[in-house]
């Protein structure tokens, strides 16, 4: 066995993968009306005694282009369909639930922040991503600007251990260095999925000086 991975996450068979699918699928839709509805409410995801930090800038704008175009394009299908109601509705429901899903997703990535609080940092990313670190497992924080290939594996070899990349647009900010090599677990089954174990852990803040200080308010 590997050490990136347990003995479960080992060349799973294809009804492994659909059953991994479908439970990812069902998670990720539940959350998307959970981040709505904690949005609404101005209620983020964080944990008594902890500060939330950004990481959406990024692609915000991006995201936003994508709902005014699936909003935009709801009445303009319903008019060129208008005259076959089976289809008609059935545009409507696809429409309204592709838009729903858009602001979700966004609203996603308001409401899950990163987080420094007493009980360590929370390393998030938009639905499904959430790697909680306590303070014994952490060495230390840095500011680090890196930038990756697109379509970089998350989790990498390098010549001081492996790393986890958290990024935003190919790029990471702040740098966890861990105490001792600590499994994390990601979204699916290996080799993308599943538990690794890693020695720091690269993560983009939209304050990575904000970020620092709530890091200085628990360790030096």
């Amino acid at each position: 066995m590997t050490r990136t991975a347990d003995s479960q996450d080992l060349a799973p068979n294809h009804t492994r993968r659909l059953l991994s699918f479908a439970r990812r699928a069902l998670a990720v839709e539940l959350r998307i009306y959970a981040s709505i509805g904690r949005a609404i409410a101005r209620r983020p995801a964080i944990a008594p005694g902890a500060m939330g930090y950004s990481y959406h800038r990024p692609v915000q704008t991006i995201l936003i282009i994508f709902i005014v175009l699936s909003a935009v394009e709801i009445p303009i299908i319903d008019l060129i369909v208008h005259r076959w109601p089976t289809v008609r509705i059935a545009f409507l429901i696809l429409g309204i639930w592709g838009l729903t899903w858009m602001v979700g997703l966004l609203c996603g990535q308001i409401v899950r922040p990163h987080t420094v609080g007493p009980a360590g940092i929370s390393v998030r990313e938009g639905l499904e991503l959430d790697i909680p670190l306590t303070w014994d497992q952490i060495a230390s924080v840095s500011r680090s600007l890196r930038v990756d290939e697109p379509r970089s594996p998350r989790v990498t070899q390098t010549a001081s251990g492996r790393e986890l990349a958290v990024r935003m647009q190919d790029e990471t900010n702040i740098e966890i260095e861990l105490e001792l090599p600590t499994l994390v677990r990601l979204p699916g089954l290996h080799p993308k999925g599943g538990t690794h174990e890693v020695d720091r852990v690269r993560i983009w803040a939209d304050d990575p000086d904000a970020f620092l200080d709530g890091v200085r308010a628990h360790i030096p």
